[in-house]
């Protein structure tokens, strides 16, 4: 794989050309006065952006994943490129709840930004003793519970894949974080019915839903005629995946209208994150894309807010879901008034209806 290039130095954080529009937002009882987050896993816990926009500027920071203990993650080569996305199997590498707390968070607090913090477990029993150690930490925004990655060796670790296992974890977290931070469920598109596992995990206490997670892809290399990845599969993202999550955005929204999702999947511009909107996403979250553009985040808040005057709304909050409004009426063939050989007075009777007369 090649390696990223940044292209793009640092950007000025204030634009006075934007227009006039609301693009506050609530996410489970979170006020975010942008709707565009990092996605987890692209940013680490948003230093390194920072020197290309201002983090406080965009809704939230999703810090990548952490786990109870430090962990490695899988062998290397765990990075691959594919035709308008990329394959990457880094295993949730990560230094601890512990270390994270310390010097990540810390430093998120001492910035000013807004941090929604995901946790990733191998079971039960982690995801309660993670959110029971950010329980009494201040400063969490909320909480991302990542319950579908599928860059792990156990299969069986993606919860998210079966509604049971998925909502056993929920409960959990919800029971063990504070009752005033939104918990989010994190869920995977490799399932049959992604609306059973949403409906599962709010049942089991989900303030919200982050969706989507990367598709589990492999690659082969045509030279060695092996697995391009030394773990073999790893998550698919970019925007190859866009069209799969705009659907699963769609199909969650139309089942629970009430539930607020964070959208995510190949969103590259504005007019991506629009889709995500109008698909029923009260917010969106940014990833791949800041492999080479750092300041995508910053930008595609923008770029949203343009695509949105241009359409006429004031506010972020008219168009969520704006795609599932009825269709509009059809005019009648020939007309508001055909079917008739003569003049119609509008107050005349219909006599052929008067008499039953169908047509």
């Amino acid at each position: 794989m090649t390696r990223a290039v940044i292209t793009h130095g640092p950007r000025p954080d204030k634009v006075t050309d934007l227009p006039d529009i609301d693009m506050s937002t609530w996410l489970a009882g979170l006020e975010l006065p942008s709707p565009v987050l990092t996605a987890s896993g692209c940013a680490a816990a948003g230093r390194e952006l920072d020197q290309f926009f201002d983090i406080t500027t965009i809704g939230a920071v999703v810090t990548k994943s952490i786990m109870l203990n430090p962990r490695s993650g899988r062998p290397t080569p765990r990075m691959a490129e594919t035709p308008s996305g990329m394959l990457n199997s880094i295993g949730l590498q990560g230094p601890g709840i512990d270390a994270f707390l310390e010097k990540d968070l810390e430093w998120l607090r001492a910035r000013g930004a807004r941090a929604v913090v995901s946790i990733a477990g191998g079971s039960v029993d982690e995801y309660t003793r993670l959110a029971s150690k950010l329980r009494h930490v201040t400063d969490v925004a909320a909480i991302e519970v990542n319950i579908s990655c599928p860059n792990v060796e156990d299969r069986g670790q993606v919860f998210a894949c079966d509604p049971v296992a998925a909502a056993e974890v929920i409960t959990a977290v919800r029971r063990n974080t504070n009752p005033g931070t939104p918990v989010l469920a994190k869920l995977s598109p490799d399932v049959t019915d992604i609306v059973a596992i949403a409906r599962s995990v709010v049942d089991a206490g989900a303030d919200g839903l982050s969706m989507i997670n990367t598709l589990l892809g492999m690659v082969i290399d045509t030279d060695t005629m092996r697995p391009a990845l030394a773990g073999i599969t790893g998550g698919l993202s970019g925007p190859a995946v866009r069209p799969v999550a705009v659907r699963c955005v769609y199909q969650v929204h139309a089942a629970l209208p009430d539930v607020p999702i964070l959208g995510m999947g190949g969103i590259r511009t504005g007019l991506d994150a629009l889709e995500f909107v109008l698909a029923g996403a009260s917010a969106v979250s940014v990833g791949t894309v800041i492999f080479h553009d750092p300041s995508a985040p910053a930008r595609v808040a923008r770029e949203l807010a343009v695509a949105l005057a241009e359409r006429g709304f004031h506010s972020l909050e008219q168009a969520v879901g704006h795609a599932h409004r009825a269709p509009d009426p059809a005019p009648a063939p020939g007309g508001p008034v055909s079917g008739h050989g003569r003049d119609v007075d509008p107050h005349e009777p219909d006599t052929a209806v008067e008499s039953g007369v169908e047509g």
